[in-house]
Parts: structure tokens; C-alpha cells; sequence
């Protein structure tokens, strides 16, 4: 009897652990529009959401980030990392690695400028990360150009690590193994995935359910986004975006497999909440929140 006794308060035990885990995963957005961050909270609040993602505005200043702290408290929205990429970028495969992140050399100071200021401003707001598209990872390890990207990285991992701000790579233009050896060798400690799902499909690089599993705690925030691989007869373009679930994201196995890893994030729908997309927003929302309430 004791040892049946023990054993059924162990069942109990692991499975308060996976609830508490998953009520500790919350759903938001990323929230664009913050000329009037009190009444956009507001309204995150009162549709449910817990969490956003903020996109960056070089605008964005010392008396804003007060008035962030205020409404996040206010509301209970945590603001979970300030995201951008700054400077041209253009998302195909044509002219993408030449144009997105820190790998191209053209333009790189002025994007490692606006970087630093996204840390300022998440130590200024109290916002724990920063993330951004980094570029197309070269594989070649022995290559002058990831040499040069992997240092390049390295500077600006330390300038966050200084601040106590973490660096979240946004996944979508190298393979999973690629950016797991990346953040290896970046080393610095404090760099970290935002793992959107759809990329990994759309730039043809994953399957998102085997890239979660090959991440595992190197995740830290997810974009739920849906889309599908790209079209074979047009190898130029990346695949298309759609609703969820829509694409060939499994978001029951993605979400099942994340409260295994014990992933206590958020999952941040990558989208607006205006005009149109309201509904779409509501709706994936509850899409996701019974996924996570099963």
C-alpha cells in the first residue's frame, strides 16, 4: 500500500508540475502600433492575451518605455522582446542572404547601431531580450564569412550580456543544426531562438516539429505562424504564408511537444491586431489556448 500510495503522489506531483508548466505559457502578439500603449494593452488584456512581442521604432525613448512598464503592469501583458531588422532586406533567396542581418557587410554598422539601441531601449523598458532575423548562416565553418559573421555576433552578444539583455535568433534561414552550432560558437551564454514555426517550412530549411525537438531549451519564444514549403517550380520565392492552421505547421504535436520540454514562453501570433486581422487574432488565439488547456 506505501508503495502504492508513493506512487500515485508522484503521478500527482509530475502532473501538477505539467499544468503549472502550461499556465505559464502564454498567448500574444506583437504588438506594432504604440502611440497609445495604454488602450493597446487595454485591449490585449480584455481579449485574453498575457503576452506581446514589441516592434521596434527608433522613435522609442526613455519616457516611453515608463509609460510600457506602466501599462504592462497595469494590464498584466508582459513584454516578452522588442524585435526588429533594420536597415534593406529582402526576403526571397535571390537577394535575401545578400540583404537580411549581419552576414552581408554592407550596411552592417549602421545595423549594429540601431541593435544597440534595441538593447538600451529593453534595458530602459525592463524587457529581458531582443531578436531579429541575423541573417543566412553560412554552413561552410572553415569559410572567412561565418568566421567574420560568428565574431561580428559575438561583439554584440557581449554588448547585450553587459546590459543583462538576452540576444534571441529568429529561425527561418539556416537549417536547426546550423543555428544550434552558431549559437555554440557564438558562446557568449546569452543567445537564444525565438523559433517561428512557419519559417522553418517556408524557407524550405525544417520540418517544425523535428526543429523543436533538435532546439529544445535553446527556445525561448515561438511565433505561431502557419504557412507551407516552398513552390519547386519557383525556387526563387519563399513558401506562402497562411492562416493557422491553415499550412503544414502540426500545431497539436508542436504544442504537445513543447509542454513535454517544459517551455514556459510565449507564443506570440505574428500578427496585428487591427482592421481585419482582428477576428483572425481572436480566433487563433482560442485555437491555441485549447491546445494548451488539453
Amino acid at each position: 500500500m506505501k508503495t502504492k500510495f508513493a506512487l500515485l503522489v508522484f503521478v500527482g506531483i509530475l502532473m501538477s508540475s505539467v499544468i503549472e508548466a502550461q499556465n505559464k505559457i502564454t498567448v500574444g502578439v506583437i504588438q506594432y502600433d504604440w502611440t497609445d500603449i495604454d488602450k493597446s494593452f487595454k485591449e490585449l488584456h480584455d481579449l485574453g492575451f498575457g503576452s506581446c512581442q514589441l516592434n521596434y521604432n527608433k522613435k522609442m525613448d526613455r519616457a516611453f518605455a515608463e509609460k510600457l512598464k506602466a501599462a504592462s503592469l497595469k494590464y498584466k501583458i508582459k513584454v516578452t522582446t522588442v524585435v526588429g531588422v533594420p536597415g534593406h532586406s529582402v526576403w526571397n533567396f535571390r537577394e535575401g542572404p545578400a540583404t537580411i542581418g549581419l552576414v552581408p557587410v554592407d550596411g552592417r554598422e549602421e545595423k549594429i547601431e540601431t541593435y544597440h539601441q534595441m538593447i538600451d531601449f529593453c534595458v530602459m523598458a525592463g524587457v529581458p531580450a531582443m531578436h531579429s532575423h541575423f541573417g543566412f548562416i553560412p554552413e561552410d565553418l572553415s569559410s572567412s564569412q561565418y568566421k567574420d559573421f560568428i565574431e561580428v555576433m559575438k561583439g554584440l552578444a557581449e554588448y547585450a550580456k553587459e546590459r543583462n539583455i538576452l540576444i534571441y535568433f529568429e529561425t527561418g534561414q539556416e537549417t536547426p543544426i546550423t543555428l544550434i552550432r552558431a549559437i555554440k560558437d557564438i558562446g557568449t551564454g546569452n543567445v537564444f531562438i525565438n523559433c517561428d514555426l512557419a519559417n522553418l517550412l517556408m524557407y524550405g530549411k525544417a520540418n517544425s516539429l523535428d526543429a523543436v525537438r533538435l532546439f529544445g531549451g535553446l527556445i525561448k519564444e515561438f511565433h505561431a505562424k502557419d504557412g507551407h514549403y516552398p513552390d519547386p517550380d519557383n525556387p526563387y520565392e519563399l513558401g506562402k504564408e497562411v492562416n493557422i492552421p491553415e499550412g503544414e505547421v502540426n500545431f497539436p504535436a508542436v504544442i504537445a511537444e513543447l509542454k513535454k520540454q517544459n517551455f514556459q514562453g510565449a507564443l506570440t501570433i505574428e500578427c496585428e491586431l487591427t482592421g481585419s486581422h482582428r477576428n483572425y487574432l481572436i480566433e487563433t488565439r482560442k485555437y491555441l489556448q485549447d491546445l494548451l488547456d488539453k
